[in-house]
């Protein structure tokens, strides 16, 4: 029995022995775990501000608030990327918060700092998670001032906020007067910032460039335009493929407003790639009022990426800019867009939708103009927005319906004089042309495309 016990013992002393010698490179620092009897109780806030780099990138490493430059890990030369959550009702760490981490270390050499407010954000009251925002971006702001006298400069800051964070880094922004290099916010709160004035909310002072991207305006998103560029996904409300009925859960609260984390990671990674059109609303986008980027030459239209420098200059210069765009209902979320041109002859009025088919070998995608009826009459010319879930890029054959909604009287012959799609995300593509189309109402027709310059 003995000796059982002085195999245990020394068993257990080479075990400590092993853990000693490994020092502490095996010990990382977790984002705070937190549950709903937390969140019953209420949390006091504490602020934690996790390290990772390329030398750490799976292992986050909690940073003192006096100072990173105690950390041999951070490096005051390389860029600085803040990570910002927002309102965790359940206390649980944010589901997208590791793959962020590791999307920014993969694309650049930065220090990626998450800001970790959970006890805080981590209440069923969110009135109180507001309240502590501005206590945290006051912590914040001094830890960055820190980092600022040890050589980093605010140039090489930025700040991606999300939902409530997104506000947080505002107020850190603007205690800072607007010097740091960036903010990005994602889906900025609005419940408490709906009528809030620029100072207690998100806006373009707050940054030397602020971007915001709106997926969730008509709940938990805020309405309106809060950077110098301002992304609406869809309209920036519903988004496709969230649910519609609140049979779904938890995912009919909060799959809209997700979205546009959703969004970011993948125009981080770059399997998105979405370009963006500026407009006044999203109806007039649907309307392909709005299919032109002039003011951004010789830059082609903004992009949903995270490297918007090609145009950050002219969006200083323009102001405000809201630009547009819709998406499909999954990865990787673009859409192939095309603008159509018609030119009709027909001899009576008619109103419809169009349906547009793009066929390849097997492969078929469909558009729907329907959001609004379209008016054909005799040589007139109208222009459309069509937009493919599916991307074809050689087009071998088109397929059109206009579909009038009339069942009972005879079918009238619609006859397009010239038809003509030019694509929009892929100007290398080639403009297709057709000529001297005849339909009927309700019936499809099929035709081959040819280019149009040899027409």
């Amino acid at each position: 029995m003995k000796s059982h016990r002085l195999l245990f013992l020394l068993g257990f002393l080479i075990l400590c022995k092993g853990q000693e010698e490994s020092g502490d490179s095996e010990l990382c620092d977790d984002f705070t775990d937190l549950n709903l009897s937390h969140c019953f109780m209420g949390t006091l806030l504490y602020v934690r501000l996790l390290l990772y780099t390329r030398s750490n990138a799976h292992c986050g490493r909690e940073l003192l608030h006096h100072g990173p430059w105690h950390q041999p890990l951070f490096d005051p030369a390389r860029p600085t990327a803040f990570v910002v959550h927002g309102y965790r009702p359940t206390g649980a760490p944010p589901i997208w918060i590791d793959r962020l981490v590791q999307q920014l270390l993969a694309r650049d050499d930065v220090n990626v700092i998450v800001v970790d407010w959970n006890k805080g954000a981590a209440n069923l009251n969110y009135f109180t998670a507001v309240t502590y925002t501005r206590e945290a971006a006051q912590n914040l702001t001094q830890f960055i001032l820190n980092m600022q006298e040890e050589g980093t400069s605010l140039d090489n800051i930025h700040l991606i906020g999300v939902s409530l964070g997104a506000h947080l880094a505002g107020f850190v922004g603007a205690q800072l007067k607007g010097k740091i290099g960036r903010i990005t916010g994602l889906d900025p709160a609005g419940p408490m910032f709906t009528s809030a004035s620029p100072d207690e909310r998100l806006d373009p002072s707050d940054a030397q460039f602020v971007d915001v991207l709106h997926t969730d305006m008509d709940s938990f998103g805020l309405r309106g335009a809060h950077g110098h560029i301002d992304f609406y996904a869809n309209g920036g409300a519903d988004q496709p493929g969230c649910p519609k009925t609140i049979f779904a859960g938890k995912s009919y609260f909060v799959c809209d407003h997700q979205r546009a984390m959703f969004l970011y990671l993948c125009a981080l990674n770059q399997t998105c790639s979405i370009t963006a059109f500026p407009c006044s609303s999203y109806s007039d986008f649907l309307q392909a009022n709005c299919l032109h980027c002039e003011a951004f030459r010789p830059a082609p239209c903004p992009k949903l990426v995270y490297d918007l420098s090609p145009w950050r200059d002219a969006l200083l210069r323009m102001g405000q800019t809201k630009v547009f765009f819709s998406t499909s209902s999954t990865l990787p979320y673009r859409k192939l867009s095309y603008r159509v041109d018609l030119v009709t002859w027909n001899q009576y009025l008619r109103w419809g939708v169009v349906y547009i088919r793009l066929h390849s070998g097997r492969s078929v995608t469909e558009a729907r103009v329907d959001h609004k009826l379209l008016r054909f009459e005799q040589f007139t010319s109208t222009r459309l927005l069509a937009q493919f879930d599916d991307d074809i890029s050689t087009v071998q054959k088109i397929s059109m319906r206009i579909n009038t909604g009339n069942v009972i009287g005879p079918r009238y012959k619609i006859r397009l004089v010239r038809v003509r799609f030019t694509p929009l995300d892929q100007p290398e593509r080639p403009v297709m042309c057709r000529f001297d189309i005849f339909m009927e109402e309700n019936m499809e027709v099929s035709f081959r495309p040819l280019p149009c310059n040899t027409n």
